[in-house]
């Protein structure tokens, strides 16, 4: 492989701002896989934010760049899955899409196919695009990737504030997750927040379930494992059976090493046996098999401590994956005057549902 720009490149950043910023150039912001696709002739790579090459898990992603893509480019984009009957992003199917096993890779491929959505070209040809402004990248991305078809998508654009404002209120029902705002004059920077990106902020009142320790000692707490009770919100689920009526949600994990110690202690007195926990054994299982599963480290320790489900936090979270926050929730404060039984799904805002193809087509 030989391009103009070669990897490693560490992909161009976004920092979060709280409103939608005026005089920018304006994108729906994916939930997928950020991934930056390499091609030279039938060479292809596909390496994550991180690096981490993806080719190998998304062998139709890789025949969809060579019958989509110019011969010889570098195009920044996300990797996605849509879920055919929600028409919705389903970032949990991109997940299983990581398996080390070739024979599941290649059923995946088959079962639940990934799309490919472009937003940027560091490279067409012989030419080096990162150093031109992000107005004249967009034009050649649009001029070389007119004539693809799916699963290679282009993503939509706007310059009109009103526009992207429509699109963060309405996209957030097809599974999208805001806003990304770009400056036309600006180059590509690697691994540079010099775009900006504007999420949703909602907050949950939910039961602490239990906690995980820090991965620097038994004296500090890592996270703190969320849940709510089930109720006719509740979101339809294989594993709701296990957990006795009180549901995951996700985990609050933003400490500073001093908290995370206050904290430790301070939950102690509600420390219970498992066999006591509305979760059990079978439900501490099949959460070690299910959303909280690391792809990328799966021998990650996923052991929690159990607690009386007596504490209930407040948090704050961008979006919802299924029933899960899709991520880490922010920890604001504790609820003492909150009934721990009246923490439900009820209380969660449901956005209006969004069919992805409008999405799409902007």
């Amino acid at each position: 492989m030989r391009l103009p720009v070669m990897p490693p490149v560490a992909p161009m950043l976004a920092k979060t701002v709280a409103t939608i910023p005026a005089g920018r150039h304006y994108e729906p912001k994916w939930d997928g896989f950020r991934a930056i696709v390499f091609r030279d002739g039938d060479e292809v790579e596909i390496l994550s934010r991180n690096a981490r090459p993806l080719a190998r898990y998304f062998p139709d992603v890789v025949e969809a760049v060579k019958s989509n893509l110019p011969p010889r480019c570098v195009v920044d984009g996300e990797l996605v899955i849509a879920d055919p009957q929600t028409r919705r992003l389903d970032f949990w199917a991109l997940q299983q899409r990581l398996h080390p096993a070739a024979t599941r890779v290649r059923r995946l491929a088959a079962e639940t196919p990934a799309s490919f959505i472009a937003f940027d070209l560091l490279a067409l040809g012989d030419v080096d695009y990162t150093p031109r402004p992000f107005r004249e990248r967009r034009a050649a991305l649009e001029a070389a990737l007119a004539p693809a078809s799916p699963p290679v998508h282009l993503t939509p654009i706007t310059c009109d504030e009103q526009r992207a404002q429509r699109w963060f209120e309405s996209f957030e029902g097809a599974g999208l997750d805001g806003l990304i705002a770009k400056d036309g004059e600006q180059a590509y920077r690697p691994g540079e927040r010099v775009m900006f990106k504007i999420k949703h902020q909602r907050t949950a009142d939910c039961v602490v379930a239990g906690y995980r320790l820090h991965k620097s000692g038994p004296d500090a707490l890592g996270s703190l494992l969320l849940a709510l009770y089930d109720d006719d919100a509740s979101p339809a689920s294989e594993w709701s059976g296990m957990f006795g009526g009180l549901l995951p949600i996700g985990a609050a994990a933003a400490f500073t090493m001093a908290r995370r110690r206050e904290l430790l202690a301070e939950l102690q007195p509600l420390v219970i046996d498992i066999a006591d926990h509305p979760w059990g054994n079978s439900a501490l299982e099949a959460g070690a098999r299910g959303h909280e599963g690391n792809r990328w480290d799966p021998h990650r320790d996923r052991a929690f401590v159990a607690l009386a489900p007596e504490r209930v936090v407040e948090v704050r979270y961008s979006h919802m994956d299924g029933g899960w926050f899709r991520h880490p929730a922010t920890f604001v404060r504790w609820r003492p005057d909150r009934d721990p039984a009246s923490c439900g799904y009820a209380q969660l805002e449901r956005p209006v549902r969004f069919d992805l193809a409008d999405v799409l087509k902007g």
